[in-house]
């Protein structure tokens, strides 16, 4: 019997998991104990990974090799995150000494059962020499994504030599057992080219989202494009992300023009929501579009990176309370936002990267039975036909067009045309058409997605249409398949 299996017994009751939670631990055990040591979890948001590897940890064992090997480091990309995955790592083990290294507020003394520490602590040198590999029996990195980004790789390093550290001069370590490095994602992939094989042999694990929806572990969801006369074809993009600059986003989206589309869209498909969360491109668009929602009466706040703590803490507390309808912000609550009560997302800027645009939508994905939440309004403001390539959105996160989704690769080409036009010569939109989708299934049944490979393979393949199937593996390519004529012209698999 194996050692995890024999620790079973042990542990506290108090966790009550979910049949795909048990299941993704399993899937965990499984590749550990066949030697894999850098593997990767992908699981949507609400789906509760954060409850997986707290309770995943406290089932791995110590090394046969380094049995005083025992504590464990979680590192993840925030404050707030820290908070949340400590919290729930001492409902896991009321036995755990569990502390938080993250800047000035929290220091650790790097002896604890559990340690929650942020990556842009872990940075400094003095803060990572803490975290022995020989203490060490287990690495958690949240929000996995970003572990092939060179400030990771320079913190994994440190820890298992077969991580390049970006540093030529850096001498890998030579630690007395393996340290198992295992990510947690909700998206498990990169825009900017950078190849999460660099850190993870394999993903043991996937969840799609909308399995989770239909099994009523997540919410559901409704769905409106709203189409107009955006043109987006002058903005720069970013070569190293592959993203629009929001600078030169914001001169065609941040307007009078879009900003009135987008309360007046809100007031017609959504005025009877409780909790909207707005997704802007910058500070100014952030500001501007929050006038634009008082001007027409409704109370909504904004909060962006330089909001004080104390002041974001309490714009928080009182958007869960339901004491205002509209919270509008860019790029702070697109990871790790816990905040189950809200059943409306507006997508208020375009954006050309999967990872983002699934992030966004994620936030509303939420079960919230005591706020009274029923599903979640989802609002889409690019969906153009006219859309420039790569424009991700809620189509072409469902299987329209999904060649747009993965071709990005023109970024050079892109990035020298023409800058925007200027805010004001953005004409009026002539027409404002609404797609409304009900059912999330039925508009995945009805396009050139996959649902049917999806019944058959748990990998989270895009059907591109005429029986052609594409698999992302980790950033290093694409695994491809499709029929193959025989010799009298036939078509097999």
């Amino acid at each position: 019997m194996c050692d995890i299996c024999n620790i079973l017994p042990l542990l506290s009751s108090s966790v009550v998991l979910r049949p795909y939670q048990q299941a993704c631990l399993d899937a965990c055990h499984a590749a550990l104990n066949a030697g894999a040591t850098r593997i990767g979890v992908s699981m949507p948001t609400g789906a509760g990974k954060t409850t997986v590897f707290t309770t995943l940890l406290s089932q791995i064992p110590s090394p046969k090799q380094s049995p005083r090997a025992s504590r464990s480091l979680i590192i993840v990309n925030s404050a707030e995150l820290a908070r949340q995955a400590a919290a729930h790592a001492e409902a896991t083990n009321s036995n755990w000494k569990v502390e938080i290294e993250q800047g000035t507020k929290h220091e650790a003394t790097g002896l604890a059962d559990v340690t929650i520490a942020t990556y842009q602590t872990l940075l400094q040198p003095r803060r990572l020499a803490k975290f022995r590999p020989e203490d060490l029996k287990a690495i958690i990195v949240d929000e996995a994504h970003h572990a092939a980004a060179p400030s990771y790789r320079r913190i994994l390093s440190h820890f298992d030599p077969s991580i390049k550290n970006p540093d030529p001069s850096f001498e890998p370590p030579n630690p007395p057992h393996l340290i198992p490095i295992i990510g947690f994602s909700a998206t498990f992939s990169r825009h900017d080219g950078l190849a999460l094989g660099s850190v993870f042999e394999r993903i043991v694990y996937h969840r799609d989202f909308l399995e989770m929806i239909k099994e009523q572990w997540l919410c559901d969801v409704r769905f409106t494009s709203v189409r107009a006369n955006i043109d987006l074809q002058g903005v720069t993009v970013n070569r190293r992300t592959g993203d629009f600059n929001a600078t030169s986003l914001a001169h065609i989206i941040n307007t009078d023009t879009v900003n009135n589309l987008v309360v007046r869209a809100w007031l017609d498909r959504a005025s009877d929501r409780k909790s909207t969360l707005v997704f802007c491109v910058n500070l100014a668009h952030v500001r501007q579009l929050t006038r634009t929602f008082q001007d027409f009466g409704v109370e909504a706040r904004y909060l962006y990176s330089g909001t004080p703590a104390n002041e974001r803490r309490a714009l928080i507390t009182d958007f869960k309370a339901g004491s205002y309808p509209v919270l509008v912000n860019c790029a702070i609550l697109t990871e790790g936002a816990d905040i189950p009560n809200i059943d409306c997302v507006v997508i208020a800027r375009p954006t050309r990267s999967r990872n983002v645009f699934s992030q966004m939508i994620g936030r509303g994905m939420r079960q919230s039975p005591a706020t009274g939440k029923v599903d979640c309004r989802i609002i889409d403001f690019v969906g153009s036909t006219s859309r420039v390539s790569g424009v991700v959105s809620i189509p072409t996160l469902f299987g329209l067009d999904p060649s747009e989704v993965i071709n990005d690769e023109d970024l050079t080409g892109l990035e020298a045309r023409a800058l925007p036009l200027l805010a004001e010569d953005i004409p009026e939109p002539k027409s404002v058409t609404y797609l409304d989708y009900e059912d999330p299934f039925a508009l995945v049944d009805s396009f050139s997605g996959a649902p049917h490979i999806s019944r058959l393979s748990p990998n989270a393949w895009v059907g591109c249409g005429k029986d052609i199937h594409i698999l992302e593996c980790l950033g290093k390519g694409y695994i491809r398949i499709e029929p193959v004529p025989e010799d009298g012209g036939e078509h097999s698999s």
